[in-house]
């Protein structure tokens, strides 16, 4: 069963650039791992201080491979010292969640 980690973070509105930085590094680490990275998303109209990041794994046992091999990924430790020194991170809440079958991925498609 395909499971997707969905992140909520509440990030220091003053901070966005250097969460946006930690976010962009996920892009190259994340993959590295073994994760499949389906974004990280800045706040753009409406609250300020609310950002999100989605990782999709085959299943749990992937997850834990990615856990594993993201503890011994150098510019993984670097990042989350970076978010723990800067503290533009203010709270971070994970939700699991199953994958529906058919809607992970779906390219837009455009009329001839």
């Amino acid at each position: 069963m395909a499971v997707t980690c969905f992140i909520r973070y509440q990030i220091d509105p003053f901070q966005r650039d250097a969460f946006k930085r930690y976010a962009e590094a996920w892009g190259r680490i994340i993959p590295r791992c073994g994760g499949n990275l389906l974004g990280y998303f800045l706040p753009h109209e409406g609250s300020n201080d609310v950002a999100w990041g989605l990782v999709g794994f085959d299943d749990l046992a992937a997850y834990e491979r990615y856990r594993t091999v993201l503890k011994r990924d150098a510019e993984g430790r670097s990042n989350f010292e970076l978010a723990q020194s800067q503290r533009f991170i203010l709270r971070e809440e994970r939700t699991w969640l199953e994958d529906v079958s058919g809607t992970r991925n779906v390219a837009r498609q455009v009329a001839p």
